[in-house]
């Protein structure tokens, strides 16, 4: 059982959604209705729940964090993902806020460095946006490249980072 909230945040429509072991989803929109529904077509026993312990903590900590009042925060989180997936993202989780890599930087990090396809995947297919910090990948050639959430989105986690980081 998974319960889920939505906040507005400096980066539009924040939902969090978690469980008793983790936080299970992380998802950024600009229309709060449409990211409802997206969501609860894949978690359909999902509850909206302000009300849980965990899921009000957890969001408020990540709100603060796009907010600039503190800096990005180690939560835990509770996701399926395979072996390779679970591997870069919690490389991931210790690129320090504030610094970048490329994908083929973070493919040589985890030892597979032919697999720089495999790592951006890994980062598109991230459930928990901003618990496991995809945005911290960027180009090789420049720029912040693509993401699920939206560049412009991405953009600001970076300077938000540069800034706090």
């Amino acid at each position: 059982m998974s319960a889920y909230a939505i906040t507005n945040s400096p980066l539009g429509y924040l939902l969090v959604a978690a469980t008793s072991k983790g936080i299970c989803a992380v998802r950024l929109g600009s229309n709060k209705r449409k990211l409802e529904q997206q969501f609860i077509k894949e978690f359909k026993t999902a509850q909206c729940g302000q009300h849980d312990k965990y899921l009000q903590k957890w969001n408020q900590t990540l709100i603060n964090y796009v907010e600039g009042e503190k800096p990005w925060p180690v939560l835990p989180y509770d996701v399926r993902a395979t072996a390779f997936q679970r591997r870069v993202w919690e490389w991931l989780r210790k690129i320090p806020a504030g610094k970048t890599y490329s994908y083929s930087e973070a493919a040589k990090a985890i030892g597979q460095p032919a697999a720089t396809r495999a790592v951006a995947r890994a980062c598109a297919t991230n459930p928990v946006a901003l618990v496991i910090p995809c945005h911290r990948i960027v180009p090789r050639t420049g720029g912040v490249g693509g993401y699920r959430w939206n560049p412009a989105r991405k953009r600001k986690l970076l300077m938000l980072e540069a800034v706090s980081g």
